[in-house]
């Protein structure tokens, strides 16, 4: 009998897929812009460049 359920069986098969580059889509980026929230490809090129420039941090590290 297989101790594994559907779903964990189902995750080890997804996990075992490899794709190659040319099948990968891009994956859509949103963010807030004062009050409401807007895809980061629509903003301009200075935009842009200020949200790859953004840094993370941990507010229980601060």
């Amino acid at each position: 009998m297989n101790a594994l359920s559907t779903v964990e069986t189902t995750a080890l098969a997804a996990a075992d897929v490899q794709l190659q580059d040319c099948e990968r889509q891009p994956c859509e980026v949103w963010t807030r812009v004062m009050g409401y929230h807007r895809p980061v490809a629509s903003f301009n090129v200075g935009k842009q460049g200020e949200h790859n420039e953004r840094q993370f941090f941990s507010e229980a590290t601060c």
